[in-house]
């Protein structure tokens, strides 16, 4: 049984509807992005910033923030949307994705924006940079934890199971590397591309605690990372498995809208189904 009552669920639901809806809109305005990777980690972000991790939108800085790092820097406009309904800025300034001179780049840059923990851009360097941060706290005795967003993908580079190595040498128990296991890459299928699983065997080699889950259920997220970070002992990798494109029907599973943006039609398509699927998440009686 989910640990989130009815009520919350629902509410964290239509959260993550909302943040769909500025990716899509975030995406056309700009004409050019990462849609399909965007879309389907749009419930593992809003189950972040609103129900698991311990920040605060008017404190950035907040020295005993959990650190969020997002090493797939390319699906960025979930990040950037869930920040901007969580308060860490206004929602038009989304309007600027990919702009001239904007503080959303198209990867995300740490001095341009508060709560950027890293810059990020090269696939595989996220891990390394959160084994660093989590071995730091705990060599300081400070109890914030270090959350690293992957893509399934850039388990294809070697610095990513160098960092891993560490992490699981040191025991990094506040560590929490997520990995948005969609199957695909720019090229195809990433069992195509280059075959990945089995990840729970790769991950426990390395002495890390692995957990799966469905990353588009809200109640599956949400419970998935309590359990992760009620566990000591080893560092966790949680494995969720995601619908690229999940929410907008013709994207959905299809490879070719990993790294493509809506056009003005496809964007009014994609807007019409969201709005209509908010509009049937309800709250119980």
């Amino acid at each position: 049984m989910s640990t989130l009552s009815p009520e919350r669920r629902f509410e964290l639901e239509r959260h993550a509807n909302a943040v769909r809806r500025s990716i899509i809109e975030s995406l056309l305005a700009a004409g050019s992005g990462h849609s399909a990777g965007s879309l389907d980690m749009a419930d593992v972000f809003t189950a972040l910033y609103f129900e698991v991790m311990r920040h605060d939108a008017a404190r950035p800085d907040w020295p005993d923030r959990d650190r969020l790092l997002l090493s797939a820097g390319h699906i960025c406009p979930v990040r950037y949307a869930a920040m901007a309904h969580a308060g860490y800025f206004p929602l038009e300034e989304l309007r600027t994705l990919r702009k001239l001179g904007t503080r959303l780049q198209g990867h995300p840059e740490r001095t341009r924006l508060p709560s950027l923990e890293t810059t990020s851009g090269p696939l595989g360097e996220g891990l390394a940079q959160g084994v660093g941060m989590a071995y730091a706290a705990k060599l300081d005795g400070n109890d914030w934890r270090v959350y690293v967003v992957t893509s399934d993908a850039e388990h294809q580079a070697g610095l990513h199971w160098e960092a891993a190595m560490v992490a699981g040498k040191y025991g990094l128990d506040r560590l929490v590397c997520i990995v948005d296991r969609n199957f695909i890459q720019i090229d195809g299928d990433t069992e195509a591309v280059m075959p990945l699983e089995p990840f729970r065997a790769k991950y426990e080699a390395f002495n890390w605690r692995v957990w799966e889950c469905d990353g588009n259920d809200m109640g599956d997220v949400v419970d998935t990372l309590r359990r992760a970070n009620a566990t000591p002992g080893k560092p966790h990798a949680i494995v969720a498995r995601t619908i690229p494109g999940k929410g907008v029907s013709f994207m959905e599973n299809d490879f070719l809208w990993h790294g493509k943006p809506p056009k003005k039609d496809e964007a009014d398509l994609a807007l019409a189904e969201l709005q209509a699927a908010y509009e049937k998440i309800g709250v119980p009686a």
